[in-house]
């Protein structure tokens, strides 16, 4: 994918995973960091490779610890990034966006967590009406 990756383990497979409820997502700093402690443990070359993140009705963002022009800082050594919005009715890259996520490969993928988010959000929305 890019050259990021040649610490990482030679053959990279990516998974991706979602919670059944839906998460804080201002929590992001703490999921990047227990992510490192992971990525850490499993030795060198890394054999894993987490990136935590969420996907909301607008956007797919992601942290890092490696800071760019378009990452926000959110503390404790760690970055945001909006990696992919969701712009008429599709995923959008941006010119940063990282080649796998801006192919589209994914998108399948983030739309049916993007609709269990906004479906979850309708009913929280009931609930408190």
């Amino acid at each position: 994918l890019t050259d990021y990756y040649a610490d990482i383990a030679p053959v990279l497979f990516r998974r991706f995973l979602s919670f059944q409820t839906l998460r804080d997502a201002g929590e992001l700093q703490e999921w990047k960091i227990s992510a490192c402690e992971t990525e850490k443990r499993s030795g060198t070359p890394r054999k894993v490779n987490v990136d935590p993140g969420y996907v909301n009705g607008a956007r797919l963002v992601l942290a890092s610890t490696k800071d760019h022009a378009h990452r926000i800082y959110i503390g404790g050594g760690i970055h945001a990034e909006v990696t992919l919005r969701y712009r008429r009715k599709r995923w959008t890259p941006f010119d940063y966006t990282f080649p796998d996520f801006a192919d589209g490969r994914y998108n399948d993928f983030l739309s049916l967590v993007r609709k269990r988010w906004l479906d979850e959000m309708t009913a929280r929305r009931l609930r408190n009406d």
